[in-house]
């Protein structure tokens, strides 16, 4: 049986250099396991969403989600490594758990955006969110 990983991607460096290490780790392994490319966009606020049609906004989020993909996109095909890429919409740390959990992905793996635990908690950090949140293993990588 197949194992997979959920990598979050917001775009960021420490997101490319998750990737990096799933691809290393899966150089590693005997059998490499499936990635779930995670991005996730916030729901826009009602009192922008009542004057743009929803197909506009859907575009955007989808737009926004690619840009945010892309490198992640190209280092995983470079790599040869099977995935599939998401976009979702919401509050990402939930989003990110629940769909961890409902393709029963072994490993959460995060880019740390080198905050301090303090800072991080006050700031409403998705990374600690998704650790308190998760049943799932979840891998920060820095």
């Amino acid at each position: 049986m197949t194992t997979s990983h959920l990598i979050a991607i917001d775009g960021s460096e420490p997101s490319a250099r998750a990737v990096e290490q799933a691809i290393a780790d899966a150089a590693s392994r005997k059998e490499s396991p499936h990635i779930y490319l995670v991005n996730v966009q916030p729901a826009l606020p009602s009192n922008v969403t009542r004057f743009i049609d929803a197909e506009t906004v859907d575009d955007f989020q989808r737009e926004t989600g690619e840009q945010a993909l892309a490198l992640a996109k190209t280092k995983l095909t470079a790599s040869g490594l099977v995935f599939s890429s998401h976009i979702l919409v919401g509050e990402a740390a939930p989003v990110i758990v629940e769909f961890a959990e409902q393709k029963n992905c072994g490993l959460i793996i995060m880019g740390a955006h080198g905050f301090g635990s303090v800072v991080g908690l006050f700031m409403g950090s998705v990374t600690v969110k998704v650790v308190h949140l998760s049943t799932v293993p979840v891998l920060l990588v820095k």
